[in-house]
């Protein structure tokens, strides 16, 4: 092969109408609705941020300063930040009605190498934010046995790394589990659990900020921003882990009843609502309680105790566990149907595209699962939350310039949703989410250089010859002997 053709080998790009014509003949069942597609997405943003980040973040760490009460801050320079992205998003949904989400995007603009990257990173990064928000979850039901008198050992608490004495989380390790089997029930399955878990989340948010309301005293807004504006940016930058999810809710583009006519309308939605909210529900906490007395690991819990209401903080503990989940069920989904694709694709074992009887990808399901609980049980919550957040925040970036890129390559493509001030507003998320990247700490984003260089290993190991856009592929060579579609992946 020659240099030219090596190069091109590593540009070329999935066909729009290709994409379109494979989603028609998807073997997932069509049964989320606008209704279900936006649960979905605030599932996959409101939760562990708000419950377990703000309460973190505000009180800050040994290697961080707290924020205090200009947490509200962090949240809405991270919520503009994820906005673009969030609007790039949009436009590709309307058009590439496909699971997979930025790695099918990057794919159709970029090319599979920049494809392959995103979706790879993505891999590991919803993953971890199960495994984030599985301690989050732990925590709020430490709190609610806490609130009836019951203790679990430290040692089946905590991780190594927190230096309490602990050994393993086992209550994070019971949340991946029990959110996987949710998960392999089928979508018709998880999107009534999601639709009625998100009803409860929204209704437990507003009813803190209802009764704290009545609780805040104003004395703990002073000092506002103890630490300076670059600790609000740095807290950003952990922060946008809360603001995002709705990335992972596109995934599902191929279980929409009209993906094209309501996943953008699902994003724009979900992310607005989780803004408000959080802003609302961050004031609250650090005027409820002073800042620097927060238990991080339970947030409101800790401050409805801090004000007398001890009844009141056990049942926000008990449906924080069960609304946090919803974040759980919305990335292993998401994880699961990135794999599917990159399977589906050739770029990784076709096993892993196997679908059972209800249309669910079940073995990666229950792989990703159990990785993630393997990250819950055993690092603590600040490790694995910044880790996610330079995936993501990368996976962003791409989206943005492919949404820019594919509106000079391919003017023509049908769009239900377009960006509003193109270029500028994807051009910010660029710079956005390239500023957030550069305030995390070095050792997260050799962490993330390290997982790339193993991608880069598969690529070229096994991707790049297996690919079904390479028409050498023994893959592609046997499913044509075999006369079998060579998107259709095996059924059980």
């Amino acid at each position: 092969m020659s240099e030219r053709q090596f190069l091109r080998s590593l540009t070329r790009r999935k066909p729009l109408d290709q994409i379109v014509a494979d989603a028609a003949n998807s073997p997932f069942k069509k049964t989320l609705g606008l209704w279900h597609l936006t649960a979905l997405g605030i599932g996959g943003i409101l939760g562990v941020g708000i419950f377990s980040l703000a309460g973190l973040v505000a009180r800050g760490s040994e290697d961080m300063p707290g924020v205090g009460p200009a947490v509200m801050f962090s949240f809405l320079i991270a919520g503009l930040a994820s906005a673009a992205a969030a609007l790039s998003y949009a436009e590709f949904a309307g058009m590439v009605p496909r699971a997979g989400s930025a790695y099918t995007y990057g794919y159709v603009a970029l090319g599979e190498l920049v494809g392959w990257f995103i979706g790879w990173d993505l891999l590991l990064e919803y993953i971890a934010v199960a495994a984030v928000v599985s301690i989050g979850v732990a925590g709020y039901f430490q709190a609610f046995l806490s609130g009836i008198g019951l203790e679990l050992p430290i040692w089946l608490t905590s991780t190594v790394d927190e230096g309490k004495g602990g050994f393993i989380n086992l209550p994070a390790i019971m949340v991946c589990l029990i959110v996987t089997w949710i998960l392999s029930r089928g979508a018709r399955a998880f999107g009534r659990f999601e639709l009625i878990a998100v009803v409860i989340k929204v209704a437990l948010v507003l009813g803190i900020v209802g009764l704290g309301v009545f609780f805040i005293n104003t004395d703990n807004y002073d000092p506002f921003m103890p630490n300076g504006f670059t600790s609000v940016v740095t807290g950003a930058a952990i922060v946008f882990f809360a603001v995002f999810g709705y990335d992972a809710m596109s995934t599902a583009a191929e279980e929409a009843k009209d993906g094209p006519k309501h996943m953008p309308k699902a994003i724009v939605l979900s992310l607005g609502i989780a803004l408000v909210l959080y802003i609302a529900a961050s004031l609250v906490l650090t005027g409820m309680q002073h800042y620097a007395d927060i238990d991080t690991r339970a947030g409101f819990a800790s401050a409805f105790n801090s004000v007398g209401l001890q009844n009141i903080a056990t049942i926000i503990s008990i449906f924080a566990v069960v609304s946090i989940v919803t974040v759980v069920l919305t990335f292993l989904m998401g994880v699961s149907r990135v794999w599917y694709s990159m399977s589906r694709d050739g770029l990784l074992p076709r096993w892993f595209a196997h679908t059972d009887k209800r249309g669910v990808p079940n073995r990666v399901t229950w792989i990703a699962g159990c990785a993630a609980a393997f990250l819950a049980g055993v690092y603590p919550i600040r490790e694995v939350a910044e880790l996610t957040n330079i995936g993501i925040l990368s996976a962003f970036i791409v989206v943005c310039i492919a949404v820019i890129v594919f509106r000079y390559t391919r003017p023509d493509a049908k769009r239900s949703f377009k960006i509003p001030l193109f270029p500028i507003v994807p051009a910010f998320g660029i710079l956005a989410s390239g500023f957030l990247i550069y305030q995390l700490d070095g050792l997260t984003k050799v962490r993330f250089l390290v997982w790339l260089v193993i991608g880069l290993a598969v690529y070229f190991g096994y991707s790049r010859r297996n690919s079904l856009l390479n028409p050498n592929s023994p893959r592609h060579r046997t499913d044509a002997a075999t006369n079998a579609p060579v998107d259709e992946p095996p059924r059980s």
